[in-house]
């Protein structure tokens, strides 16, 4: 649609990581397509790309995590953003835990919440995964850092194409 690149580009939403588990196996990518969609019942939706091999392994999962990054993140956001899963295993590389169903929590990022997949939204390149949250990080003490943003990462080579 003509014009509607400049609307996209003056955005400049926060970034996550969301990671997911099914079948043994484990995956995680960077997004920027999320948000907070519903207030009661609380729900959020992220956007994986059909071409991300987290997105071939969130199909078969029942929940999902999905970390908040702050500006200190930037290196796993390279991580997370600039390796595929398809040749890299991320979490050999981080701390991390199993949540809910096996989803990682990467121990590194405080931001956190696991949802249970309630729904999958076909969006053209980018599949919708509507969740409920079932688990929650702690909160932080202290007024909250600095969010990592998409134009901090416009020079970011993806592992896959977006």
């Amino acid at each position: 649609m003509t014009g509607f690149s400049g609307f996209s580009d003056a955005l400049d939403g926060p970034m996550y990581v969301v990671t997911a588990a099914s079948g043994g196996r484990r995956a995680g990518c960077l997004v920027g397509f999320a948000s907070q969609s519903s207030i009661d019942p609380p729900r959020f939706v992220v956007w994986l790309s059909t071409a991300n091999h987290t997105y071939r392994l969130a199909r078969a999962a029942e929940y999902l995590t999905v970390h908040l990054l702050h500006q200190e993140d930037r290196e796993l956001a390279e991580l997370f953003g600039g390796e595929t899963g398809d040749r890299v295993d991320k979490f050999a590389e981080v701390d991390w835990r199993p949540g809910e169903g096996g989803s990682p929590v990467l121990e590194r990022l405080s931001t956190w919440f696991t949802g249970r997949i309630e729904a999958r939204v076909e969006g053209g390149d980018h599949v919708g995964f509507v969740l409920a949250p079932v688990a929650v990080g702690p909160q932080a003490a202290g007024p909250p850092a600095p969010l990592l943003r998409y134009r901090a990462l416009r020079d970011l080579d993806p592992g896959h194409p977006a």
